[in-house]
């Protein structure tokens, strides 16, 4: 009796341990804390330890590749496709095999070989200042037509330098060839009202107050600035501006991601999948959606601040591969319109 009761004890004790040990490494270059009480609620789903090394993507890249077959990751987590395009050109990537994540992620949210997923989405778009520019200028704007000359010294941007405008270019290189995207990058360049400087926000920031009428930024900071949480005076700024989706007439608004991919030599495989399940179930993604101001990519309502802006709108359905392969591409046309 004695024995049995011995041999139970130890088997629940040698089950417990297991399960405590679990861990799943997670390699991320997203910078936002509320990520953290993510992982935190997937621990307590699990009992999986999330273990975090955040740092700038290219750094991480060459980590891993220093690591090699060594490498403790599990999960690489960041933001644009094109830098998940930059790890899979490298190799580094396996093919995701939960079934979960392949019937919940369409096909043009993904990798080459399913070897990387989104996890949510964000547009870039355009902010407006009302006081500045009229309905009947905005109604129906494109991408396309922000080279027109009306918009002449009227118009600010990230640089050349920066994945999202690189995504953006290498999408516009997919739909309407490279000659007719290299005229259209060089008219906007003559449109910029100012040098390329600053992050998304001085973007938006500088439509606010009255540097430019146009803005190019990704949607999900305008959220960002609306909650409060970056400080009263980007609140303030939120507030004089407005956010329009481009190409509604067309092919939709440029789409890009966050997202993730499983590493070719995880260690954790099996929790490596059960995190990217976890991170598109309902409960994580309206975690996402409002603390990060991201769209979604399962059926859950996007955040209150967001829902200013309208709660449909038309996505373009390029598959978000090619902002990879076209990337050198665009670099090379943006180089050559002296895009700074």
């Amino acid at each position: 009796m004695h024995k049995t009761l011995l041999s139970i004890f130890l088997l629940s004790f040698c089950i417990d341990s297991y399960l405590l040990a679990q861990e799943v490494n997670v390699y991320s270059t997203r910078h936002y804390d509320s990520d953290y009480d993510l992982y935190k609620q997937f621990t307590n789903d699990t009992n999986i330890k999330v273990n975090i090394i955040s740092g700038k993507g290219g750094a991480l890249l060459e980590r891993l590749k220093a690591e090699g077959k060594n490498s403790p990751a599990d999960i690489f987590f960041t933001v644009d496709a094109g830098n998940l395009w930059k790890v899979q050109k490298e190799g580094l990537f396996q093919s995701i095999i939960s079934p979960k994540v392949l019937d919940t992620v369409p096909s043009n949210l993904r990798g080459p070989n399913d070897e990387w997923t989104a996890i949510a989405k964000r547009a870039r778009v355009i902010f407006y200042n009302p006081s500045f520019v009229s309905e009947q200028e905005i109604t129906n704007i494109s991408y396309e037509s922000l080279a027109n000359e009306q918009w002449r010294s009227r118009i600010v941007i990230r640089s050349s330098s920066n994945m999202y405008n690189q995504s953006l270019v290498a999408s516009l290189i997919a739909k309407n060839g490279e000659k007719e995207t290299e005229a259209w990058a060089k008219n906007l360049v003559k449109n910029l009202a100012r040098k390329p400087q600053g992050n998304d926000r001085a973007q938006i920031i500088a439509v606010a107050n009255g540097e430019a009428d146009l803005a190019i930024a990704n949607s999900y900071y305008i959220g960002i600035m609306l909650s409060g949480s970056a400080g009263k005076e980007q609140l303030e700024a939120a507030k004089k501006v407005q956010m329009i989706f481009p190409n509604q007439q067309g092919v939709g608004a440029h789409i890009n991601i966050s997202g993730a991919g499983i590493l070719k030599y995880a260690p954790n495989p099996k929790n490596a999948n059960l995190f990217l399940e976890f991170l598109l179930s309902e409960k994580a993604q309206e975690y996402i959606v409002n603390r990060s101001y991201e769209y979604p990519i399962v059926n859950v309502a996007v955040s209150k601040e967001m829902s200013t802006f309208g709660l449909d709108f038309k996505e373009d359905a390029t598959s978000i591969k090619v902002y990879g392969e076209l990337n050198p591409d665009a670099i090379r046309l943006m180089d050559r319109v002296d895009w700074k």
